[in-house]
């Protein structure tokens, strides 16, 4: 039931009925009161959350802002440089939502407190002012009254009429106050119904603002956030991929032999432990050691990585130690030109000593070590090539570059791409699918680390780029303007310049299938990786029977002893595959289709210890065939 209504001739009555009434209109207004101030503290918290709020998501969005994504390798796809790009495409939207915010949190103060406040204070409070008033001259005038009732009817009538001239005057200005009252409270009740949600209606009218502004941006946002997701999956797909590819690395590694030389910067590198002479004897210390065969700069470094610690030394030779002349075991000697005598290196293990000597062209004590053939596949220049790969950021000059470089695969390569390429642009996955399967196995690197492990994803991009561009690459001739991309040269090369296995008396080596060479008449020698290497089967030199490479370690040059096994001690001739010029004294030289007797196992991998035109040396044992 609603409050009622209060008539201007009840205020001159003055009845307990009218003074009921208008208690009620001052409780109403005295909760109303209490409502507004309690609605203004709450409105000043809620200001105070949103400022934290809007201050907590500008420094989330600076922190988004800071990061940098870094990618394994030297080079990103478009799909990781669009991951990277994404954080500060993020931070940009959240700083565009807090520039509304910030406005919303400007206004609120304007829009909903001040307008409140004013209201309490001008309209409650001047009503509260009346009632004060309104008090105060009630308790005069009955006061009055009373004293002009209680006049003796005796009195002179001048001092009567001039008491009722008093009481009239006194009456007069109760009344005034009444009035002024009554129409007061009433006025404040039916302000309140506009001034009272007019600021919140403006307030609410801020915050839909702020939240369409949001909406807007997420429509705009759609666009990048559906290439964001396909870029995610993208490379997903090519995570997926590579860790597999490097769960397989680790196995292999793993299940090697601890002393396993991984491709890197220097020719050899790891601890040794140099012997110390002292005046009472002699101290071993450990030293991280470097070489680096093209300059023979070897280098120690003090393993507690003291100031002063590094001695860089010119190598002269090396020379393994034997076990008898000294108490310790893996020990080779080295000389070099800053020091004279020599310095004695302990080595942790003996096939970790057998690196060190090979990486230095170490001699045996007696004779010299058979390494020329192992040093040359151990540290041949053959990197993954990456000519398909290593090219500018425009997609048309990247299928361009590969149009231009198919059309350099000798004609059977590019034949069997072809009918591969043209069954997988049939297929009905997708092209990033295709690319994440057939990448790794038409362009497989021919180092096995965790670097080239993560430049799978360049291998997927080629493959996407021959299945979406088939028709143009293979039934089109390439543009001749084009510059092919050039290999891309390693800052710490281990040779100065590239070797071409088709010149001397000697057949290829290679531990990989044979490398495409693009030679012309300037240079000796393009090295190239070919593009489909499973499609190039050439017989194997280090096969006795001719057969075509495998990839088994049965069939590599480094493989084990364990290879001669099957050939007992009867099996004693032999006759030569290829001819063989030797490098060293303790070897054999031999033309095409000799004889050889005695052939038995050498104590070197890789070489058998034979007798020929009356002398006895070392034979590769992948250049000959056991009769």
């Amino acid at each position: 039931m609603g409050l009622p209504a209060l008539e201007f001739s009840d205020s001159f009555l003055d009845s307990p009925d009218f003074r009921e009434r208008l208690k009620c209109h001052e409780i109403e207004l005295e909760r109303t009161n209490k409502f507004i101030k309690e609605l203004i503290k709450d409105g000043n918290m809620l200001i105070s959350a949103l400022k934290s709020l809007s201050a907590a998501v500008q420094k989330f969005s600076q922190s988004l802002q800071d990061f940098q994504f870094e990618c394994i390798g030297d080079a990103e796809t478009d799909d990781e440089i669009n991951i990277a790009q994404s954080l500060k495409e993020f931070s940009q939207l959240l700083n565009t939502v807090e520039e509304e915010r910030r406005r919303l949190i400007q206004n609120a103060d304007d829009v909903l407190i001040t307008p409140l406040e004013k209201f309490r204070k001008e309209q409650i409070g001047a009503a509260k002012e009346g009632k004060k008033k309104f008090d105060k001259e009630t308790e005069k005038y009955y006061t009055v009254l009373e004293k002009h009732l209680s006049l003796s009817s005796r009195k002179k009538e001048s001092l009567l009429q001039e008491a009722d001239t008093q009481i009239n005057k006194e009456r007069q200005i109760f009344y005034d106050a009444s009035l002024e009252y009554v129409f007061k409270i009433q006025e404040v009740q039916e302000r309140k119904k506009f001034e009272f949600v007019e600021p919140l209606l403006a307030f609410l009218q801020g915050l839909f603002t702020f939240y369409h502004e949001g909406y807007e941006l997420a429509h705009e946002f759609e666009p990048y956030k559906q290439q964001l997701q396909f870029n995610l999956q993208n490379t997903r797909n090519n995570f997926e991929s590579t860790r597999q590819e490097v769960e397989n690395l680790m196995r292999r590694i793993r299940s090697a032999e601890q002393d396993f030389k991984a491709p890197g910067q220097w020719t050899m590198e790891g601890f040794l432990y140099v012997q110390e002479k002292r005046p009472l004897g002699c101290t071993w210390s450990r030293h991280y050691c470097t070489y680096e065969k093209g300059t023979k700069m070897f280098t120690m470094s003090n393993s507690e990585f003291k100031s002063g610690g590094k001695q860089v030394l010119d190598l002269k030779s090396c020379i393994r130690r034997r076990t008898d002349s000294i108490d310790k075991r893996f020990c080779f000697d080295i000389e070099v030109v800053e020091r004279h005598g020599i310095i004695t290196l302990q080595a942790l293990s003996e096939s970790n000593r057998r690196l060190w000597m090979e990486a230095m062209d170490g001699k045996e004590p007696v004779r010299a070590t058979a390494h020329g053939l192992k040093n040359y596949l151990r540290f041949i220049n053959n990197p993954y090539n990456r000519s398909f790969l290593k090219m500018s950021d425009d997609q048309n000059y990247r299928v361009c570059a590969v149009h231009a470089l198919v059309h350099k695969l000798p004609d059977k390569n590019k034949e069997m791409l072809d009918i591969l390429i043209k069954h997988l642009h049939k297929n009905l996955m997708t092209v990033s699918n295709l690319g994440v399967i057939f990448g790794p196995t038409l362009m497989r690197s021919q180092e096995e680390t965790v670097a080239a492990m993560m430049n799978i994803k360049f291998q997927n991009i080629v493959v996407e780029i021959l299945i979406e561009n088939y028709d143009k690459i293979f039934h089109q001739a390439p543009d001749p303007n084009i510059p092919l991309p050039q290999p891309q040269s390693r800052a710490s090369a281990r040779r100065s310049k590239a070797i071409c296995l088709s010149s001397g008396s000697r057949k290829s080596r290679g531990l990989y299938p044979p490398t495409l060479c693009l030679a012309d008449a300037d240079s000796e020698c393009l090295q190239k990786q070919t593009l489909v290497p499973l499609l190039e089967c050439q017989p194997n030199p280090f096969s006795p029977s001719g057969d075509t490479f495998s990839s088994s370690p049965s069939s590599t040059p480094m493989g084990s002893m364990e290879s001669l096994s099957s050939h007992s001690s009867e099996q004693n001739k032999a006759e030569a595959l290829y001819s063989c010029q030797a490098e060293h004294s303790h070897e054999l030289s031999f033309p095409q289709g000799a004889h050889f007797s005695n052939v038995y196992p050498s104590v070197e991998p890789g070489w058998l210890q034979a007798t020929y035109d009356g002398k006895t040396g070392l034979i590769p044992e992948n250049y000959v065939a056991f009769l």
